[in-house]
């Protein structure tokens, strides 16, 4: 177990991007699941303290990052790059779509009183969103919704960990929409059933 154990901690922290139980059966395909399984939930065990990384379940996968209270300290070894850094305009319209997903362009406008097309564009350009198909009505306009990418670079797991819109206000600094809070009729999420592939930016 220590072996597998070890093998699995060096495949999760060398891969850019979250590795799944399926990708690892995959890689280790001489170890029973079972046993694969097991190494993760005693990996986890194991970062379960105090220390600079953690080990964290996102887009369906785990990660070994560095635990968000140190990451002033970790931009300074990078040096953010400001091409990195989203606008309040983009990072607003990227709540919108995750909220509201599946949106159209028309529709992100209306919430958010302005056009959005350049702002749409670059958050594709990011990988953060996606078209996920053509809304049944005059003139079909594309809608749009998160990628796994999205996701991985907001540590959730899946679109249920989103936090409330009165929190995600509070934490971007500024205020969203209020129409953010109107239920909106969804059909399936974007990713439901359908591998995403895009690629990860990182």
């Amino acid at each position: 177990m220590s072996d597998l154990k070890a093998i699995v901690e060096a495949l999760i922290f060398a891969s850019p991007e979250p590795v799944t139980l399926k990708v690892l059966g995959k890689l280790l395909d001489t170890e029973p699941a079972e046993d694969i399984a097991a190494a993760v939930a005693a990996l986890r065990e194991d970062y379960n303290r105090p220390g600079g990384l953690q080990m964290v379940e996102v887009a369906g996968g785990f990660q070994i990052s560095t635990r968000p209270e140190l990451n002033e300290w970790v931009r300074r070894l990078f040096h953010e790059r400001t091409t990195q850094k989203l606008s309040v305009a983009s990072l607003e319209t990227l709540a919108v779509i995750a909220y509201k997903q599946p949106v159209t362009s028309p529709e992100i406008a209306e919430i958010r009183g302005v056009n959005t097309a350049g702002v749409v564009g670059t958050l594709i350009e990011r990988k953060l969103v996606k078209t996920v198909g053509r809304k049944q009505v005059v003139g079909r306009p594309f809608l749009y919704g998160t990628t796994r990418e999205f996701l991985t670079r907001f540590g959730l797991n899946d679109l249920s960990d989103l936090p409330r819109v009165e929190d995600m206000s509070e934490l971007l600094g500024f205020d969203l929409p209020a129409t953010m809070d109107e239920p909106t009729p969804q059909t399936a999420l974007p990713f439901d059933g359908a591998p995403d592939t895009d690629e990860q930016v990182h």
